[in-house]
């Protein structure tokens, strides 16, 4: 089956063609940076604005990168749960209006369970269950994914996400946006254990996750060395603040993969292409005897492919939305229906 996948959760407009929910054939991603740098974050108005502008050729290329037409398309699938509204019906109006176009199912995708399915279009070898970590600007949690479309959440943040606190000590910083690339390469340079950061919950048994106070941390300490007069140790600074969030992200998954009974561990979103948290998770797993699984890069950050396999599963197990479809831009992944 091909399956047209349609994502506008956040600043991202993509759209993807995958078949058989395995074989991408196609992954356009139009990213809108260069609107929102100067920010310092997304502009929710100015994101839903531009989906606007570029869904169209978006869904264009991806059928003319597959080497497919709409004729082919079997499904549409498409992120309507988890997102900014304003970008989420973008999206989700192209995918009506394809599916009632061509006659085809359409599905209704949580951008969450996107990325679940991100691991696995990269991996076809990750066993289920396992656990799934999601890491990205705006979410932090860890997933027990049962099966296909069967989840448990494990728990999430409490307070700022992991790529949220990389984007926010960026622009204190004035490092510029994103943050989380800016930090990954300026951490190359520094010293990890010149500043100790604090871990926040790392001891707590309960799967949850807090990076505000981590993030004052860090701001306080830049005040600190600045008042000093001595030359700031930026570099020093960034690869303390990461090394602080790589423990905590690591120390927890595997907490609560031995607590789910699990050896597998698959870490997604955009924060999943960190370098430093792709080498301390692939040491800590093999001292384990346990295994973690990346998406290929171009997976990890918002795109359709993820969508479009997540579609797939769904309409495999007989489900599937109609017109009155609608976005819902903050909800819980559990209350998706388990099939």
């Amino acid at each position: 089956m091909l399956v047209l996948g349609i994502e506008t959760s956040c600043d991202e407009t993509s759209a993807a063609l995958v078949a058989d929910g395995r074989t991408v054939l196609s992954n356009i991603i139009a990213n809108q940076l260069e609107l929102h740098r100067k920010y310092g974050g997304v502009v929710p108005e100015i994101a839903a604005r531009r989906h606007t502008e570029l869904i169209g050729y978006v869904i264009n290329e991806a059928l003319d990168a597959g080497g497919r037409t709409l004729r082919d398309v079997e499904a549409v699938a498409v992120t309507a749960k988890q997102g900014l509204v304003g970008s989420l019906l973008v999206g989700v109006a192209a995918a009506k209006t394809l599916s009632y176009m061509l006659r085809v199912p359409l599905i209704g995708v949580h951008h969450i369970e996107g990325h679940i399915f991100a691991g696995m279009l990269s991996n076809p070898e990750l066993p289920l269950p396992h656990v799934c970590l999601t890491v990205s600007g705006g979410h932090t949690l860890l997933v027990h994914v049962r099966d296909y479309c069967k989840y448990e959440l494990l728990g999430g943040t409490v307070d700022d996400a992991a790529g949220e606190a990389f984007d926010k000590i960026a622009k204190f910083f004035d490092l510029g946006f994103p943050g989380g690339p800016v930090i990954d390469r300026l951490a190359t340079q520094g010293n990890r254990k010149a500043f100790h950061f604090p871990r926040p919950l790392l001891k707590a048994e309960a799967n949850y996750f807090s990076f505000s106070g981590l993030k004052t941390a860090v701001i306080n300490a830049f005040k600190s060395e600045l008042a000093s007069g001595e030359t700031l140790p930026l570099a020093d600074i960034a690869a303390s603040f990461q090394e602080a969030v790589v423990d905590v992200l690591v120390t927890k998954a595997m907490r609560a993969a031995k607590q789910c009974g699990v050896s597998a561990i698959s870490v997604t979103g955009g924060v999943s292409a960190n370098r430093r948290l792709r080498e301390v998770f692939s040491a800590t797993c093999k001292r384990e005897d346990a295994s973690v699984y990346f998406p290929a890069l171009s997976l990890c950050t918002d795109n359709a492919a993820m969508i479009a396999a997540a579609g797939q599963a769904r309409l495999a197990l007989g489900q599937a939305d109609d017109m009155s479809l609608d976005v819902i831009p903050n909800v819980p992944l559990e209350v998706q229906h388990a099939g």
